[in-house]
């Protein structure tokens, strides 16, 4: 082959590895085609906005531009990680008869886990009869044309106890729980995602308000996993857990743990300024990164930015906050 010839061939071989590349980094992959469409963008107002969530969503339209390219490179990496939804799966495996002095009911043990993949951190909960009870109705309030076709295992006047009836409830709830999950606007509603967490963020928060940190610790933990699979689209609604986390750690002396679980809540909270916490978890972050030694002087130019922007209010301690949440 004379040297024009192989000058051409060499060139022709560069533009097809151009191309080749040029289409891997382009075109979706696998997962994506496989997603459906609705899943895979992201929602940036929910459905069903508290008045400090909307003003979090409103604020998610464009990120802070004093963020610097690290954080902003973190924040989208999370916002794309949230829009790809998690698929739980519901298995009721046993319950037990619990007998006061003055009532009866059954407990149903309810185990939670993300489908796809071994889950080492499978969520497990309980709920009586009544439980599921109430949250019928809450969702036939708002959800009436979704809920159309939904039965619900009446309650029989007679044997409640019996194995036959408490096997036939297990499998009935089981299937009801697929089915609310199913449907995508019943499982981001609250009501939902109220009636798998809240019995145990009261729990929770009632030890923190009580000083017993260790338990209050050990409930967070088991229930922040379970909260995160069912807010992907809506990360900021668990900065409130996530900050009872660091109360706990702090008070308990554990200043890195309370370090690690603050820069979960702080990078969620970038570009949602306005959110009640951001100020007070700031300010302990602050307290933190000083005593383990770590870089504070962005983390208090961030502060003293923000009280130069806004006129001067009276902010809760991070503690405060978390002691008032769950309040009966």
């Amino acid at each position: 082959m004379d040297q024009d010839s192989r000058c051409t061939a060499e060139r022709e071989l560069l533009e097809a590895v151009s191309r080749i590349s040029t289409f891997s980094t382009t075109s979706p992959s696998d997962e994506e085609q496989n997603q459906p469409n609705d899943e895979i963008s992201c929602q940036v107002i929910k459905e069903n906005p508290e008045k400090d969530d909307l003003q979090d969503s409103n604020a998610s339209l464009s990120p802070n531009s004093s963020m610097t390219t690290k954080e902003l490179q973190e924040y989208w990496r999370n916002e794309k990680r949230q829009c790809r939804q998690v698929k739980l799966l519901f298995e009721i495996p046993s319950t037990r008869i619990v007998e006061h002095r003055l009532s009866k009911y059954v407990m149903y043990k309810i185990i939670i886990l993300q489908t796809g993949s071994f889950d080492s951190n499978k969520s497990i909960i309980e709920r009586r009869y009544s439980d599921f009870e109430k949250l019928h109705r809450n969702l036939l309030e708002e959800f009436s044309e979704e809920m159309e076709d939904v039965t619900f295992p009446k309650k029989a006047l007679t044997g409640n106890f019996t194995e036959e009836i408490i096997n036939e409830r297990k499998l009935a709830f089981k299937d009801y729980l697929r089915l609310l999950y199913s449907m995508k606007y019943i499982r981001r509603s609250k009501k939902f995602i109220d009636f798998l967490t809240r019995l145990e963020l009261q729990e929770a928060y009632g030890c923190l308000r009580g000083g017993h940190y260790t338990k209050a610790l050990e409930i967070l933990l088991e229930v922040i996993g379970l909260q995160e699979r069912l807010t992907r689209g809506n990360p900021v609604s668990i900065v409130p857990t996530l900050c009872a986390i660091v109360v706990c750690h702090k008070d308990m002396e554990n200043p890195a743990s309370a370090f690690e679980y603050g820069e979960k809540a702080l990078s969620r909270l970038c570009v949602h300024t306005s959110h009640r916490y951001y100020i007070p978890l700031l300010d302990t972050m602050i307290t933190l990164a000083y005593e383990l030694g770590k870089d504070f002087l962005s983390l208090q130019e961030k502060l003293e930015e923000w009280k130069a922007k806004k006129d001067p209010i009276r902010v809760f301690t991070l503690k405060e906050l978390a002691v008032r949440e769950y309040v009966q």
